[in-house]
């Protein structure tokens, strides 16, 4: 699985310029954790979290941001962008194409993988995992899984 079939996009963004407490009021106001810090031609040149917020003294998103941002590809595997969040403790991820951002991908997009179901359409055998299994582990079919819609509120 790509990184562009899981990633969210469009991305909430602040410039260098941007106020501390107008970045502090897109998190709050957006219910998020970081937002990514463009520059005036649109490149991303930091990210700035919570934790920025609270660690760092600036008056702009420029003088707080954490600098050396790791990012990702569209095409970027999932599993790669998870060994990424796990090895460097990371808790997000931009998505770059072309050297623009186009999406971004948390620990909450990767977790949510793990909900997905699949159900054998043979014996109604379920399996949880980004991909279904090529065989149902009950019944031994083939190739007969189709994903379950997730239920409400799940």
């Amino acid at each position: 699985m790509k990184v562009k079939e899981i990633m969210t996009a469009p991305v909430v963004t602040v410039t260098e310029d941007t106020a501390v407490s107008a970045v502090a009021a897109v998190l709050h106001g957006r219910r998020i954790s970081a937002v990514p810090v463009l520059d005036a031609a649109g490149a991303v040149v930091g990210l700035v979290s919570e934790y920025d917020l609270l660690a760092r003294t600036g008056g702009t998103a420029g003088q707080v941001m954490t600098q050396a941002v790791i990012s990702v590809t569209e095409d970027t595997d999932v599993d790669d962008v998870r060994h990424l969040l796990v090895e460097r403790r990371i808790r997000r991820v931009p998505v770059l194409a072309g050297g623009r951002l186009v999406g971004i991908v948390s620990r909450s997009d990767v977790v949510a993988l793990l909900t997905t179901e699949w159900a054998c359409q043979v014996c109604g055998e379920t399996v949880r995992g980004e991909n279904p299994p090529a065989r149902c582990p009950k019944c031994h079919a083939a190739d007969r899984f189709t994903a379950q819609e997730a239920p409400p509120g799940s």
